[in-house]
């Protein structure tokens, strides 16, 4: 079984396995003619479990036939032009290549002993969107898994520097927009969901700012702690962008700690054209950014920012097997000290590739590209009378639903936009997500790849009022009879 180890003997080996991967994803990505197969749960289930783990294959190639079966045939291309659901972005060609290096050295990015450059290029890294923030020079921070690990991080941080250990005092507000990553966050924290203080956001889903004052103030006169004011830049759902600067007001006046969670709109940070949007941000103490959104980086690939260094110590714990505390003297560089994880990829290194190769204004324009189709997606559904469109938009997002001209029961409406985005994904012809808005059932286009077309949405539009409308029709027939 040694023959499966990659070191220096196996380098042939690890060649051609890996060779012969590449190019059948290669051409999976040239053949694929839809996001998806539309397979059920149900269909495929059995495919998967009728492999006996317990008997090898023995043969790399042999296994990447059993692949074809049981991922890669039916897995959901992101790439594929009418993909429009998630918070999910093709991935550019040097990131991927950078995750082949990562996975391949395989560093560990916790102690210097196990990664030396790796930890210095993820600090550079670290620096660079820390001064593309606008931080400061005290500003630091590390690579995390996710947004919701950042969140997490972050909010950890700001109930340190509270200074209470009268947790049932401390209080989280954030937009009703905000990711779920607060609340849950709140909860891991010991301060229960009940801490956060949902703020109302106006026509445009942006957090209010007077109503957030006012919820401040009745905080402070109950004698309880405003710990963390979340703004968002960027919200799942409407890719709204709260007042940042009324906000670091706010926060400064009340002495809380200002979390941005831009891990959608951090791609405003290398924008030739959009970075205004983000004015505000470098008053924050924290910022999550996730560049496996837009900064077209395969997952994981995320950071917490701080403005201050020195608050991370709140996550620092010390091992003699792993970082002792003499390290600190020896001014040894320890990425674990400042992280909630332990062993941790080279996530880094995909960034720094795409950096070193396209450069920040050629990432940017990549996402001014999808913010530009969105804008064009808007004017497209506002001048559709079959359509609501909820919100224009400031990112690369779209909420709206289908209407049908003949007057329906908004549970009617409410069904036949559910039916009819489950249809178009079982149909493998495009995806799209779904949301609520005030309790009623909505669609949703998340825009992330500049190959997507004003043609593919349309196209999508027209598949939807499609599946829309047979769905009526028949019920409607059901229901005479």
């Amino acid at each position: 079984m040694r023959s499966h180890l990659l070191n220096d003997t196996t380098a042939d080996v690890y060649r051609r396995s890996v060779t012969e991967g590449v190019e059948r994803v290669a051409r999976k990505l040239a053949t694929t003619r839809g996001p998806f197969t539309g397979v059920t749960p149900a269909e495929l289930a059995p495919v998967v479990d009728a492999v006996d783990l317990d008997k090898p294959l023995g043969d790399a190639s042999a296994a990447l036939d059993e692949l074809e079966d049981v991922y890669l045939r039916d897995a959901v291309y992101f790439h594929h032009p009418r993909y429009l659901a998630h918070l999910n972005c093709p991935v550019v060609i040097p990131a991927v290549l950078g995750e082949a290096v990562l996975s391949a050295v395989n560093s560990s990015l916790d102690t210097w002993d196990q990664s030396a450059g790796g930890t210095l290029i993820e600090r550079k890294l670290i620096d660079w969107t820390a001064a593309r923030i606008g931080l400061g020079p005290l500003a630091d921070g590390v690579f995390t898994s996710g947004g919701t690990q950042s969140n997490l991080q972050a909010l950890l941080l700001a109930r340190e520097e509270a200074g209470t250990t009268d947790l049932k005092k401390l209080r989280i507000f954030s937009s009703e927009c905000s990711h779920f990553s607060v609340q849950k966050s709140a909860q891991l924290l010991g301060l229960g969901r009940d801490a956060v203080v949902p703020i109302p956001v106006d026509r445009t889903k942006r957090m209010q700012s007077v109503v957030l004052a006012a919820e401040l103030e009745a905080c402070r006169a109950e004698g309880l702690i405003p710990m963390a004011i979340v703004a968002t830049a960027g919200t799942t759902d409407f890719g709204s962008i709260d007042p940042l600067p009324e906000i670091a007001a706010l926060a400064a006046e009340y002495g809380a700690w200002m979390h941005v969670d831009a891990a959608y709109g951090c791609g405003l940070l290398a924008s030739p054209t959009r970075r205004h949007l983000l004015d505000g941000i470098e008053h924050a103490d924290s910022v999550t950014v996730d560049y496996h959104k837009s900064f077209f980086q395969p997952v994981s690939s995320s950071a917490v920012l701080v403005r201050d260094g020195a608050t991370l110590r709140h996550a620092t714990y010390h091992a003699e097997y792993l970082n002792p505390r003499r390290t600190l003297a020896e001014r040894i560089p320890n990425q674990v000290d400042k992280s909630l994880q332990t062993t941790r990829r080279f996530d880094a290194l995909k960034l720094w590739l795409t950096l070193r190769v396209m450069g920040a204004d050629g990432v940017g324009g990549l996402f001014d590209e999808v913010c530009d189709l969105a804008r064009q997606g808007f004017e497209l559904l506002a001048a559709d009378p079959r359509f609501d469109v909820v919100v224009e938009p400031q990112l690369s997002t779209l909420v709206w639903r289908y209407v049908p001209e003949n007057a329906s029961t908004p549970e009617d409406i409410d069904r036949a936009n559910l039916h009819a985005r489950k249809a178009l994904f079982a149909s493998g012809e495009a995806a799209v997500a779904g949301t609520k808005v005030d309790g009623r059932q909505y669609l949703k286009f998340t825009l992330l790849n500049p190959e997507t077309t004003v043609a593919d949405i349309a196209a999508v539009l027209d598949l939807i009022a499609g599946h829309a409308e047979q769905y009526l029709g028949e019920n409607l027939v059901h229901a005479a009879s």
